[in-house]
């Protein structure tokens, strides 16, 4: 279960304009940079994103799979995302289900049991050259 769909308009109104000055510098938030599916309007929506080595990003789904910035990513294969000051071109997103949350570091890992999250996308950063 993740939270409730209708908490995500109050995040979109308020959390995330408060969340996105910090997300661009904080360990485990990134900015993720989407363009819209159909209106190719690019958004930025702050949220948790955990570095797993190797270019690996790990990022919790914790509105569940139907949310629109996911559906964005999927359709064009990835995504930038600005993390520790630094922008990262992600591409490769892969869902999956860990019911344990051993993706995810170990001080989040009881805040996703409380919210009952287990499921989350892999993303891969593509080298720079």
């Amino acid at each position: 279960m993740a939270l409730p769909h209708w908490l995500t308009r109050v995040n979109l109104a308020f959390g995330n304009r408060i969340l996105f000055p910090f997300a661009t510098f904080l360990p485990w938030f990134g900015v993720l940079e989407h363009v819209g599916r159909t209106s190719g309007t690019v958004r930025q929506t702050p949220l948790m994103a955990f570095n797993r080595g190797r270019g690996r990003w790990i990022i919790a789904l914790t509105y569940g799979p139907d949310v629109q910035w996911l559906k964005n990513v999927e359709a064009a294969g990835g995504c930038r995302m600005l993390s520790q000051r630094r922008w990262r071109t992600l591409s490769k997103p892969r869902r999956f289900t860990d019911p344990k949350r051993g993706a995810v570091p170990w001080p989040i890992r009881p805040a996703l049991a409380v919210l009952r999250v287990d499921r989350f996308i892999e993303l891969r950063e593509v080298e720079r050259r």
